[in-house]
């Protein structure tokens, strides 16, 4: 009803911004310059113009379909309630639970430049479980405390990394920047589709859509600008930690690259502070994650369907769907590094981003789109799905050949789930559900 609609524009915006700044830039930004080097701002740019295209079809069909369950929501409408949406939505929260376990261990990787241990190799994903544990108890005793709490630690983050990057331009050596020590082409390429899950979050946008005041003109500005506002953050952060560092010293220090850069011009007080910031920001993106997106994924992969009524912070309709995405989550850290669960992480949302292209094509007398914007979002990103397997055939047969199995599980799961439950999926628009 509209008098329960209470969100504007910029608490929209902060959504989209608080789900996507912070947490990925400081778990993956040393691993991606040690592939694109000193051009791996230009990475950050090459996979935020993607994002920004996707945001198109995200916007278009968030209006139309306002709905908590988000890009689901637009698959039902434009394949229909069968194999292949419930396999992608599995594939969703496969996404959310690598995700998960990125930034935990992002987590556990700066906390460890504050607490002095002899095995980074085994406290690494000692810290990682135990966030993840914390975390997991925190929203089973009550996790509505920590929702409130969201919008402050955003500020908190954004406002670090802001004055961290704005305050690093005054130090930089301007040779670190130099185009001459520009890698080749492709290296910036496979830098991009590596960084590209920096930006997963601007779709939870979506996901607010029933709670927005005017969802029509809200949606899609809150969309554009997070991702803009975004791309300026991560372009600037990346200036900033290049010309303070060299890349043989990133390269060390590639799991704390940010604390590290922030050293040279604001001492140890400036590396400490870098530190507690990425700490606010992978719990934060912990938060998010784990208690609204993974949260929707399960339900409507459980269920078929949102509750008319469903609180994003709270998995009381089914705690069990909490402990298995936990547990899943904790299997990744002890069993994965860091660039594998990035690499799935982005090709399984990179795969969700054409689905929704391609669904959108199919409704497009309905959403008023034009074709040639949702076509340029659809092959780009078909295109930087294959640089990412490129590489990793490449670099990494291992990490493919799971990523292959993962999207294999998603189908057959959904397949033999179907025929055990004979679950359909249902839409809901403006809380009316519909076959």
């Amino acid at each position: 009803m509209a008098e329960s609609k209470s969100m504007g524009l910029w608490s929209a915006t902060s959504i989209g911004v608080g789900a996507m700044v912070g947490a990925g830039i400081f778990s993956i930004f040393g691993t991606a310059t040690q592939i694109s080097g000193n051009a791996v701002y230009i990475s950050f740019i090459i996979a935020g113009a993607i994002a920004l295209l996707s945001t198109y079809s995200y916007a278009k069909l968030g209006v139309r379909y306002p709905s908590a369950g988000g890009p689901v929501e637009f698959l039902i409408h434009g394949f229909g309630d069968g194999l292949l949406t419930g396999a992608l939505n599995l594939l969703l929260w496969t996404g959310y639970i690598f995700a998960l376990a990125l930034y935990a261990k992002g987590f556990a990787l700066y906390a460890l430049t504050l607490v002095p241990v002899d095995s980074t190799g085994i406290w690494t994903n000692v810290f990682a479980t135990a966030i993840i544990l914390i975390f997991t108890a925190i929203n089973f005793i009550g996790a509505k405390a920590v929702g409130k709490s969201e919008l402050i630690i955003v500020s908190i983050k954004v406002g670090i990394l802001l004055l961290f990057a704005v305050s690093g331009l005054f130090f930089i050596e301007p040779s670190n920047l130099s185009v001459a020590e520009f890698p080749a082409t492709s290296n910036i390429l496979f830098g991009a589709g590596i960084v590209f899950l920096a930006y997963q979050g601007f779709g939870l946008i979506t996901n607010a859509a029933e709670d927005m005041i005017d969802p029509q003109k809200t949606l899609p500005r809150a969309l554009y600008l997070s991702v803009i506002i975004v791309i300026c953050i991560y372009v600037l952060v990346s200036i900033t930690v290049l010309g303070n560092l060299s890349i043989s010293t990133i390269s060390t220090a590639k799991d704390y690259a940010l604390a590290a850069a922030a050293q040279p011009f604001l001492g140890n007080s400036g590396f400490t502070i870098m530190a507690i910031a990425a700490l606010f920001s992978t719990s934060s993106a912990i938060n998010a994650s784990l208690y609204g997106g993974a949260n929707i994924s399960y339900l409507i992969a459980k269920e078929g369907e949102l509750p008319a009524f469903f609180e994003r912070k709270v998995w009381n309709r089914s705690t069990e769907g909490l402990f298995i995405t936990s547990g899943l989550v904790i299997l990744c850290i002890n069993l994965l590094n860091l660039e594998g669960i990035s690499m799935i992480a982005s090709a399984s949302l990179l795969v969700i981003y054409v689905a929704v292209n391609a669904s959108h094509l199919n409704l497009v007398a309905e959403t008023g789109a034009k074709r040639y914007l949702i076509w340029s979002s659809l092959l780009s990103s078909i295109v930087f799905f294959g640089i990412l397997v490129y590489y990793e055939i490449l670099n990494s047969i291992t990490t493919l050949t799971v990523f292959a199995f993962i999207l294999a599980l998603c189908f057959i799961v959904e397949w033999a789930y179907r025929n055990y439950s004979s679950r359909i999926l249902k839409t809901r628009i403006n809380g009316d559900k519909q076959l």
